[in-house]
């Protein structure tokens, strides 16, 4: 499922589906959701929420791993389809991917004005 806005276009994994939609807030985390800005460039992010990051935080360390990291980590209150299409301006504006490795860009795309 991809959402066109401008200047960038959010795609979320192949398998989100009606059903993934409405499990999401429970499960408290989405990865794979690609953000395709107009210039080309690709990022993958990964959306996750307070109780869930805690969670997870917890795990890893009684296993032995006292942090947590993970490459485009975004927290949001709730993991919505629409709290993501609602941070990704916010993100853009803020110059979030000027430091974000890319995991691709397509030179065919026309360069961002």
């Amino acid at each position: 499922m991809a959402t066109q806005t401008t200047p960038f276009t959010i795609v979320f994994p192949e398998w989100y589906d009606a059903r993934c939609e409405q499990e999401t807030p429970f499960k408290g985390y989405l990865s794979d959701v690609e953000v395709r800005l107009e210039d080309g460039s690709r990022y993958k992010l990964y959306f996750t929420d307070p109780i869930r990051l805690q969670q997870t935080l917890d795990e890893d360390a009684a296993s032995g791993r006292p942090y947590y990291a993970e490459p485009g980590l975004v927290v949001v209150p709730e993991v919505t389809t629409q709290a993501i299409q609602q941070a990704i301006p916010g993100l853009l504006r803020d110059g979030f991917f000027r430091s974000l490795k890319l995991i691709a860009w397509d030179a065919n795309q026309p360069a961002a004005r």
